[in-house]
């Protein structure tokens, strides 16, 4: 996470390990990003089949955390969404494992937050958005427009509301990218402030002092820990209550 100590924010920055010029303009280099992009579906691989390698009668401890997690994924979108929403589990199951397993990497030393990129998410979150979309008005016509006006609304307020549901629909792709993304930058930061003060405390020959900072570096570590796994749940929650939205009746 931490390659030197002169800014908190050198750790996110994106930068070409195999440069690549297409036509002279595009660029296509292969980026440290582009890395653990690769480095999250591989290790996603790994545990996946070491967990299914053995198929016997009781299954071992990584099939079964597989097992729990899947079961986790359906049984938040059946909630959220209804039993409608389940044919949509494969895409929720991988959002989700995506985002944990994106997050946890990134608290290894020296390793890369593909999800602290408001570019990453953004995509995720715009590409379900969009889908959203589209599955609304493929099940209900023109009449999923009328998820913009509550029945119950008054007539002269009508317009009002409708704008405001519309831009409140509008931005969710915004607010759902900036709070997975804010909350990843936020943690690595103050990870980083933390250990930038171990290190010159015991530059400066402070030993004892330096293990302040070090105790609270493990209880935030600790912090972030939990934050990368309520990240991904509420993500996963979100993509649901805006599923349901779709699959809804417009104006029940």
């Amino acid at each position: 996470m931490m390659t030197n100590l002169q800014s908190p924010l050198e750790q996110f920055e994106v930068y070409p390990l195999y440069t690549l010029l297409w036509d002279g303009d595009l660029d296509l280099s292969f980026t440290n990003f582009a890395l653990f992009l690769v480095f999250n579906f591989l290790i996603f691989l790994w545990l996946f089949a070491i967990g299914l390698r053995h198929r016997t009668l009781v299954p071992n401890r990584l099939r079964i955390l597989w097992e729990d997690i899947y079961l986790f994924v359906v049984e938040t979108l059946r909630q959220q969404a209804g039993l409608g929403a389940l044919r949509y589990l494969l895409f929720y199951f991988l959002v989700f494992v995506f985002i944990l397993t994106a997050n946890l990497l990134g608290l290894i030393p020296f390793a890369f937050t593909t999800t602290s990129h408001i570019i990453m998410v953004s995509f995720i979150a715009f590409t379900a958005n969009l889908a959203f979309v589209i599955i609304g008005f493929s099940k209900h016509g023109f009449s999923f427009l009328k998820l913009f006006v509550p029945s119950s609304a008054p007539k002269p307020l009508i317009p009002l509301i409708t704008t405001i549901e519309l831009v409140s629909y509008l931005i969710r792709t915004f607010s759902l990218s900036l709070r997975l993304f804010a909350n990843m930058m936020a943690g690595h930061i103050l990870l980083y402030i933390l250990a930038s003060f171990v290190i010159r405390l015991l530059g400066a020959g402070l030993a004892i002092a330096a293990l302040v900072p070090v105790v609270l570096m493990v209880a935030v570590f600790a912090l972030e820990l939990g934050i990368c796994c309520i990240q991904a749940y509420v993500f996963l929650v979100l993509l649901s209550i805006y599923l349901a939205d779709s699959l809804a009746t417009p104006g029940h």
